[in-house]
């Protein structure tokens, strides 16, 4: 049951890295999200160096491949994800990317032999349907306030193939992340010394440094474009939390994977109350009550 705790902190810390991505994101700006990456990329990397350099964990650099198609799965569904916000409205793909859990918990079920009891599954079920109705009521809210101001949206914006085919990769990506994620740790526990988490986490984050150098030298270097350390505030905290998440995240999803997932899910609810607390939004009957049936999931799991 030690897996509920980093699970928890995970949710809450990537929930609030949502509402600071959003408070980073230019619009004018069509380098804002590769902005983002250079500073995830950053933070990780200097999170990876402190833990190295400080903390004296040893590192072995084998595991930089070894756990390259987890890093590859996560990195590129979250580069997918940026990249449909073009084509697509962020309340229309949320609840789609957001099924990404519960596809990741059903792959570890079916083909990694890991099992959950009959309360865990109600659980999950409560997560998963509060998430999707919780991005439909979002949608709904989004429609019904560009009627009452008459702002008119292109259609390939909602309801273009194109523009269903990015959330439906980033869902597809980011499950297959988890599964590899469970698998890696299946297969390396027998030779595992007691440091295959933090290995995985240290490679990851070296990864998104590696990844984050080569945008920053496409971005400013070739690009020319402005990257002052003061326009960064909100997507450094961003990255802070991103990392945060992170680095309790590998704690949960190796030793539960086929409950974690699911649960980690629910993290946009996290940033929907945040959004309403700081942003001043405001919340319907219906949100409330997708919220409440994921608060419901979690506690449930806790008490399970």
């Amino acid at each position: 049951m030690w897996w509920f705790i980093p699970a928890l902190v995970a949710t809450v810390a990537w929930g609030t890295a949502d509402l600071f991505y959003k408070k980073g994101a230019d619009p004018a700006d069509k380098y804002s999200y590769m902005k983002t990456v250079i500073m995830v990329g950053l933070v990780m990397g200097l999170h990876a160096l402190y833990v190295i350099v400080i903390e004296g964990i040893q590192y072995d650099p084998s595991y930089l491949i070894k756990y390259l198609p987890v890093s590859f799965f996560y990195i590129v569904s979250m580069a997918v994800g940026y990249a449909g916000l073009r084509f697509l409205e962020l309340s229309v793909s949320s609840p789609v990317q957001n099924s990404s859990g519960a596809i990741a918990g059903l792959l570890t079920f079916l083909f990694l032999g890991q099992t959950m009891t009959g309360i865990q599954l109600a659980a999950i079920i409560f997560i998963t349907t509060g998430v999707i109705l919780l991005g439909v009521f979002e949608q709904r809210l989004a429609e019904q306030e560009r009627l009452e101001n008459k702002e008119e949206v292109d259609r390939k914006y909602k309801y273009g193939a194109l523009a269903l085919l990015f959330p439906l990769m980033y869902a597809l990506l980011d499950s297959l992340g988890t599964f590899a994620d469970a698998w890696f740790f299946d297969y390396y526990a027998p030779v595992d010394d007691g440091t295959l988490e933090m290995q995985a986490n240290l490679s990851y984050e070296f990864t998104w440094l590696i990844v984050a150098a080569l945008v920053f030298v496409y971005v400013v270097v070739i690009k020319k474009q402005s990257f002052k350390p003061k326009d960064q505030v909100n997507r450094g905290l961003a990255a802070i939390f991103e990392t945060l998440g992170q680095f309790f995240y590998v704690y949960a999803i190796s030793s539960n994977a086929v409950v974690v997932a699911p649960m980690i899910s629910a993290y946009s609810v996290v940033s929907v109350i945040l959004s309403r607390i700081f942003l001043k939004e405001k919340l319907t009957r219906n949100q409330y009550l997708a919220i409440a049936a994921i608060i419901v999931g979690v506690v449930i799991l806790s008490i399970e």
